[in-house]
């Protein structure tokens, strides 16, 4: 416990310095946001304030079938990021003897957290109730059907909220995905289902409605609409937090869950002592392409709509990456000698990170330079820190996830200033980029930061508790020096 609680001072101490000038002006909330720009040429229709000839009301707008396409094929790319993507990444990370378990794991939570967002994790994270959690009005996907339309980013833009439903599942499902790298190679099985449900109902499922949930765009059109949508709106949506594509939401909840598992469950047997190399960089390297590829979906699919900043969020995908990639394996060819094949898959991985927050806000500059920035920031947390405290993260969760996603968050509130490139917060009231105020966004990402540390380490802590004391967190010595492929599934991933 005292380990855990002194890297999070640290993490801490960091997020401090990084927005210690958030403080020195004035640190109201920033204008209300969301997570993307609209479409240029959105604008409010003007009701008439004096008696005029009967005009027939417009039509409902109807979903564009250029944007619902390119929704389900954002899905698709995804569901690529966790299977194959991340199970091949994390299978080729572990030693030869546990290769099927970790796909196992990866394959099974992902259709676990399929069939829960259908049943109740939806309904919670994306309909109104309070500032913190939804309701139980569309569980079971109540009365939402192919005609069914849901809000954009643009006035007047709707999709089928279908589609939005199956885009987010594929979030909902790879976040919890992520974690078990943390722990991989010594934990149950039955362990690691029971703790997602958990981990999934009370940590994942208030965070995106806290980030994400709102009215939309057609709902705002004065400043007293705007008090009823901030009023309904998630807690950090309504300060003005901005999260493009998951940065709070999927990296930094799942990379705290990963440490407080690390911690929790403990390292793995002969830890620091024995070889505990990756079994196949090769695999490791198709999963890392995957998850590049899929994350394409991922971030320039939030933009919901087919347009200029789904475009913008594509290009700031590819080079941010480029640049993490290139600046990992620098660092580590200056401090190793040589740089590695892992290093840049490593480095792949952080600049999709911290650029998932920020790929809609930030000029393509901005996205070269957060890419520059993260990978040195992740491969100290990874070379120095992780040994420093001697907690066995062992794929390095905590140390790409979640630092990665604490510095894209906080990058956000920088490269989104127009002066530097971004695009700026975006005012629909006055349908057109607010002042920029660097105190105001700097507080609500650390508001965004803050809560998700704070929401996924205490919702952790407890879930572990309660399996432990169910079920037991971690397999026996024996099951874990013959591996988890044979002792948990009774397979093996090669015959030679």
């Amino acid at each position: 416990m005292k380990k855990l609680i002194s890297i999070f001072a640290l993490i801490a101490t960091l997020g401090i310095g990084f927005s210690a000038n958030t403080f020195a002006e004035d640190a109201t909330p920033a204008v209300v946001t969301t997570e993307a720009a609209p479409a240029v040429d959105a604008a409010p229709v003007a009701a008439p304030e004096t008696a005029a000839p009967v005009v027939e009301a417009a039509p409902a707008p109807v979903p564009d079938k250029g944007d619902t396409a390119w929704l389900i094929m954002a899905t698709v790319l995804v569901t690529l990021m966790v299977i194959p993507g991340l199970a091949l990444f994390y299978g080729g990370l572990v030693r030869q003897k546990n290769m099927l378990s970790v796909l196992m794991q990866t394959f099974m939570i992902f259709s676990l957290m399929g069939v829960l967002w259908a049943i109740y994790g939806y309904s919670v994270a994306f309909t109104g109730g309070n500032p913190f959690f939804g309701g139980l009005g569309k569980a079971f996907l109540a009365g939402i059907t192919p005609d069914s339309v849901g809000a954009t980013f643009s006035k007047g833009v709707v999709i089928p909220e279908l589609v939005f439903v199956a885009f987010q599942l594929t979030f909902a499902a790879i976040t919890p995905a992520l974690i078990i790298g943390a722990f991989a190679e010594r934990m149950k099985f039955s362990a690691i289902l029971a703790f997602m449900v958990l981990w999934f109902t009370f940590a994942y499922l208030p965070m995106a409605h806290m980030v994400w949930y709102w009215d939309g765009p057609d709902a705002i059109t004065d400043a007293a609409s705007l008090e009823t949508v901030l009023a309904n709106a998630g807690w950090l949506w309504a300060k003005g937090a901005l999260d493009f594509a998951g940065g709070t939401v999927v990296h930094i909840n799942a990379g705290v869950a990963g440490l407080v598992g690390a911690i929790m469950v403990g390292k793995r047997i002969g830890y620091g002592k024995e070889s505990m190399a990756p079994h196949s960089l090769t695999l490791t390297m198709v999963g890392a392409a995957l998850l590049w590829v899929g994350w394409f979906g991922f971030n320039a699919g939030s933009n919901l709509e087919a347009n200029g900043y789904a475009a913008l969020a594509l290009v700031n995908t590819m080079i941010a990456t480029g640049a993490a990639t290139l600046s990992w394996a620098f660092a580590e060819w200056l401090f190793k000698g040589k740089p590695s094949m892992l290093g840049a898959a490593s480095g792949a991985v952080a600049g999709l990170v911290a650029i998932t927050p920020a790929c809609g806000f930030v000029g393509p500059m901005g996205a070269i330079v957060i890419g520059l920035l993260v990978s040195p920031i992740c491969y100290f947390f990874v070379a120095k820190v992780k040994y420093a405290f001697g907690y066995d993260d062992a794929l390095d969760v905590f140390g790409v996830h979640a630092i990665g996603g604490i510095f894209g968050a906080f990058a956000t509130g920088v490269f989104v200033n127009p002066a530097l490139g971004g695009m700026g917060v975006y005012d629909y009231v006055a349908n057109a980029v607010g002042e920029y105020n660097f105190a105001a966004q700097m507080t609500a990402q650390a508001y965004a930061v803050g809560t998700a540390i704070i929401v996924s380490a205490t919702v952790s802590f407890i879930a572990f508790k309660i399996v432990d004391v169910l079920i037991g967190l971690r397999v026996t010595e024996e099951s874990e020096r013959e591996g988890l492929d044979t002792t948990e599934h009774g397979e093996r991933a090669y015959h030679m």
